[in-house]
């Protein structure tokens, strides 16, 4: 009796550990399908997401390999690379039409930043996203599997540890960007699309990396960079007020 106890409990233990890893797989298959389906759309460019891995308990997860490459008119090279996304959300949110996401930490993303003095390829990338918002309704709009508009709640996101490369005049020079915390995006709404949350995210970064760039600029030196480096400035003050959550 004893012995089929100890079988039964070992069977149930198993069977617990297939469902969790299964479950955890799914979930992480759920994002990772989401943004590489769905990200595109939102950038007009290519955008890929290689692994996410959440746990299916708390929530918490991680994201690797997240690249956005830039827009038509610039360089083949990739806009952006997040290398890795740290991510705490209510885990089965991502079952409806309201996922909510607790905490987004990315460390260490690395930017490349393209100017043509009067304007930029984050800037047009930010011009993408904008007109995403408004062509993103109706059948256009993500849905989730009930069939209802998709929306995004992002209490808190951290952008930390992250570098700007700025090529001007045959030199590339990287700098820090500024760190970036946002919070409550979506929030007094009930849930954004996935276009106006990243509209809001990406309206702060375009502000961090003309940060960074203009003082790589100033470093460079020369009539080009001053040049540059006051349109970069002058890029920086115009998406100041536009649409996006509460900075700190």
């Amino acid at each position: 009796m004893k012995k089929i106890l100890l079988i039964a409990l070992g069977t149930v233990a198993l069977l617990a550990l297939v469902a969790y890893v299964t479950l955890q797989f799914f979930l992480g298959s759920i994002v990772k399908a989401g943004v590489n389906k769905f990200g595109p759309t939102i950038t007009q460019t290519a955008v890929n997401l290689e692994g996410a891995s959440i746990s299916p308990l708390s929530g918490a997860g991680t994201l690797t390999g997240l690249t956005v490459a830039n827009p038509a008119g610039w360089s083949p090279r990739n806009a952006f690379a997040l290398g890795r996304v740290h991510v705490d959300m209510e885990p089965f949110s991502v079952f409806g039409d309201h996922i909510v996401i607790n905490e987004i930490v990315i460390e260490a993303p690395e930017f490349s930043y393209e100017t043509k003095i009067v304007s930029s390829n984050i800037n047009d990338l930010l011009k993408n996203i904008e007109k995403s918002m408004g062509a993103q309704s109706g059948s256009q709009q993500p849905k989730a599997k009930n069939g209802q508009p998709l929306k995004l709640e992002i209490k808190k996101f951290v952008l930390r540890d992250g570098k700007v490369t700025l090529g001007v005049a045959g030199t590339a020079v990287t700098m820090p960007m500024p760190p970036i915390e946002l919070t409550n995006l979506g929030t007094a709404e009930g849930g954004i699309t996935p276009a106006a949350v990243t509209f809001a995210v990406m309206r702060s970064v375009t502000a961090s990396v003309v940060t960074a760039s203009t003082e790589a600029l100033s470093k460079v030196g020369g009539t080009s960079g001053a040049a540059a480096a006051e349109a970069a400035k002058q890029a920086g003050e115009a998406i100041k007020g536009w649409f996006g959550g509460k900075k700190k």
